[in-house]
Protein backbone atom coordinates (compact mmCIF):
# COMPACT_ATOMS: atom_id res chain seq x y z
CA UNK A 1 0.00 0.00 0.00
CA UNK A 2 1.42 3.28 -1.23
CA UNK A 3 1.50 6.23 1.63
CA UNK A 4 1.62 10.00 0.94
CA UNK A 5 3.25 12.31 2.64
CA UNK A 6 1.36 15.19 4.71
CA UNK A 7 1.46 18.72 3.30
CA UNK A 8 2.19 21.03 5.26
CA UNK A 9 -1.24 22.03 5.77
CA UNK A 10 -1.74 18.78 7.58
CA UNK A 11 0.68 18.68 10.39
CA UNK A 12 -1.47 20.27 12.85
CA UNK A 13 1.01 22.80 13.59
CA UNK A 14 0.58 25.20 16.91
CA UNK A 15 1.10 28.40 16.03
CA UNK A 16 3.15 30.90 18.57
CA UNK A 17 0.47 31.89 21.00
CA UNK A 18 -0.93 28.05 20.68
CA UNK A 19 2.87 26.85 21.85
CA UNK A 20 3.22 29.71 24.34
CA UNK A 21 -0.19 28.15 26.29
CA UNK A 22 0.21 24.50 25.74
CA UNK A 23 0.84 22.84 28.65
CA UNK A 24 4.86 21.90 28.25
CA UNK A 25 6.74 18.48 29.33
CA UNK A 26 8.29 19.29 32.47
CA UNK A 27 12.28 19.59 31.20
CA UNK A 28 14.45 22.42 30.94
CA UNK A 29 17.58 22.04 28.45
CA UNK A 30 20.58 24.07 30.01
CA UNK A 31 23.50 24.28 27.57
CA UNK A 32 27.00 25.11 29.06
CA UNK A 33 29.33 26.56 27.15
CA UNK A 34 27.94 24.99 23.79
CA UNK A 35 30.13 27.24 20.97
CA UNK A 36 28.19 26.05 17.64
CA UNK A 37 25.43 28.18 16.72
CA UNK A 38 24.27 25.82 14.45
CA UNK A 39 23.73 23.49 17.27
CA UNK A 40 22.70 25.62 19.53
CA UNK A 41 19.50 26.57 16.62
CA UNK A 42 18.81 22.45 16.61
CA UNK A 43 18.41 22.65 20.34
CA UNK A 44 16.10 25.25 19.74
CA UNK A 45 14.04 23.34 17.12
CA UNK A 46 14.24 20.04 18.89
CA UNK A 47 12.70 22.00 22.53
CA UNK A 48 9.80 23.52 20.24
CA UNK A 49 9.18 19.79 18.98
CA UNK A 50 8.87 18.44 22.53
CA UNK A 51 7.05 21.28 24.14
CA UNK A 52 10.30 21.90 26.40
CA UNK A 53 9.38 23.95 29.14
CA UNK A 54 12.79 26.42 29.19
CA UNK A 55 16.50 27.01 27.56
CA UNK A 56 18.89 28.26 29.95
CA UNK A 57 22.25 29.56 27.55
CA UNK A 58 25.07 29.80 29.53
CA UNK A 59 28.80 30.80 29.52
CA UNK A 60 29.86 31.40 25.83
CA UNK A 61 26.71 29.81 24.64
CA UNK A 62 25.17 32.93 22.29
CA UNK A 63 21.73 34.13 22.21
CA UNK A 64 19.15 34.68 19.74
CA UNK A 65 18.68 36.70 17.79
CA UNK A 66 21.60 35.71 15.60
CA UNK A 67 21.06 34.26 11.71
CA UNK A 68 23.15 31.13 12.05
CA UNK A 69 20.72 30.71 14.88
CA UNK A 70 18.00 31.08 13.22
CA UNK A 71 18.94 29.19 10.07
CA UNK A 72 18.92 26.16 11.86
CA UNK A 73 16.13 27.11 15.09
CA UNK A 74 13.33 27.91 11.98
CA UNK A 75 11.40 30.01 14.92
CA UNK A 76 11.88 27.97 17.88
CA UNK A 77 13.85 30.74 19.36
CA UNK A 78 9.97 32.63 19.17
CA UNK A 79 8.25 29.93 21.17
CA UNK A 80 10.50 27.87 23.25
CA UNK A 81 10.64 30.47 26.46
CA UNK A 82 14.85 30.78 27.23
CA UNK A 83 17.02 33.09 29.59
CA UNK A 84 20.67 33.31 29.35
CA UNK A 85 22.62 32.93 32.61
CA UNK A 86 26.54 33.54 32.50
CA UNK A 87 27.11 30.69 35.19
CA UNK A 88 26.29 27.31 34.49
CA UNK A 89 27.07 25.80 38.91
CA UNK A 90 25.13 28.58 39.64
CA UNK A 91 21.90 27.88 37.57
CA UNK A 92 22.38 24.02 38.72
CA UNK A 93 22.27 25.26 42.58
CA UNK A 94 19.26 27.11 42.02
CA UNK A 95 17.66 25.15 40.02
CA UNK A 96 18.33 22.57 42.67
CA UNK A 97 17.35 24.72 45.52
CA UNK A 98 13.54 25.01 43.76
CA UNK A 99 13.50 21.32 43.86
CA UNK A 100 14.73 20.32 40.40
CA UNK A 101 16.37 17.19 39.97
CA UNK A 102 19.45 18.09 37.42
CA UNK A 103 21.10 15.47 35.40
CA UNK A 104 24.55 16.19 33.73
CA UNK A 105 24.54 14.47 29.76
CA UNK A 106 27.81 13.42 30.31
CA UNK A 107 30.15 9.77 29.93
CA UNK A 108 31.19 9.51 34.05
CA UNK A 109 31.63 6.84 36.80
CA UNK A 110 28.56 6.15 38.10
CA UNK A 111 26.54 7.00 35.29
CA UNK A 112 23.00 5.89 34.70
CA UNK A 113 22.63 4.47 30.93
CA UNK A 114 19.27 6.36 29.09
CA UNK A 115 17.36 3.63 28.40
CA UNK A 116 17.49 2.86 32.44
CA UNK A 117 16.97 6.02 33.71
CA UNK A 118 13.37 6.96 34.73
CA UNK A 119 12.53 10.82 35.18
CA UNK A 120 9.91 11.24 38.46
CA UNK A 121 6.76 11.89 36.48
CA UNK A 122 4.67 14.95 37.16
CA UNK A 123 8.14 16.51 37.98
CA UNK A 124 10.75 19.12 36.49
CA UNK A 125 13.83 17.54 35.30
CA UNK A 126 16.68 19.55 34.12
CA UNK A 127 19.26 17.88 31.51
CA UNK A 128 22.87 19.88 31.39
CA UNK A 129 24.83 19.15 27.60
CA UNK A 130 27.97 20.61 27.75
CA UNK A 131 30.92 22.00 25.28
CA UNK A 132 31.46 19.94 22.07
CA UNK A 133 34.89 19.60 22.83
CA UNK A 134 35.25 19.54 26.46
CA UNK A 135 31.63 18.76 27.46
CA UNK A 136 29.34 19.69 30.37
CA UNK A 137 31.79 20.85 32.98
CA UNK A 138 33.39 19.25 36.13
CA UNK A 139 32.19 21.32 38.58
CA UNK A 140 28.42 21.13 37.25
CA UNK A 141 28.70 17.38 37.32
CA UNK A 142 29.60 17.34 40.28
CA UNK A 143 27.11 19.86 41.72
CA UNK A 144 24.02 17.65 39.66
CA UNK A 145 22.32 14.81 41.01
CA UNK A 146 23.08 12.36 38.72
CA UNK A 147 24.65 11.96 35.34
CA UNK A 148 23.15 10.27 32.50
CA UNK A 149 24.96 8.46 29.77
CA UNK A 150 23.62 7.59 26.00
CA UNK A 151 24.82 4.04 25.30
CA UNK A 152 26.60 3.64 22.45
CA UNK A 153 28.66 0.58 20.84
CA UNK A 154 30.28 2.05 18.04
CA UNK A 155 34.27 3.00 18.21
CA UNK A 156 33.83 6.63 18.24
CA UNK A 157 31.53 7.24 21.49
CA UNK A 158 30.90 10.59 21.07
CA UNK A 159 27.83 11.76 19.40
CA UNK A 160 27.41 15.94 18.44
CA UNK A 161 25.35 17.77 20.96
CA UNK A 162 22.16 18.65 18.69
CA UNK A 163 22.23 14.85 18.36
CA UNK A 164 22.41 14.07 21.74
CA UNK A 165 19.94 16.66 22.68
CA UNK A 166 17.89 15.08 20.52
CA UNK A 167 18.15 11.26 22.16
CA UNK A 168 18.08 12.58 25.61
CA UNK A 169 15.11 14.96 25.05
CA UNK A 170 12.87 12.32 22.57
CA UNK A 171 13.74 9.34 25.30
CA UNK A 172 12.62 11.63 28.47
CA UNK A 173 9.42 13.27 26.34
CA UNK A 174 8.57 9.50 25.27
CA UNK A 175 8.47 8.12 29.05
CA UNK A 176 7.07 11.11 30.45
CA UNK A 177 4.18 12.12 28.30
CA UNK A 178 4.04 8.85 25.65
CA UNK A 179 3.97 5.95 28.50
CA UNK A 180 0.77 8.05 29.94
CA UNK A 181 -1.59 8.22 27.01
Amino acid sequence: MEKRKLRNSELDRKTVNEFKEAEKTPLIVILDNVRSLNNIGSVFRTADAFLIQKIYLCGITAKPPHKDIQKTALGATDTVNWEYVEDSLKLVEKLKSEGIKVYSIEQAEGANMLNDFEPEMDKTTAVVFGNEVKGVQQKVVSASDGVIEIPQLGSKHSLNISVSTGVVLWDLFSKMKLSNS
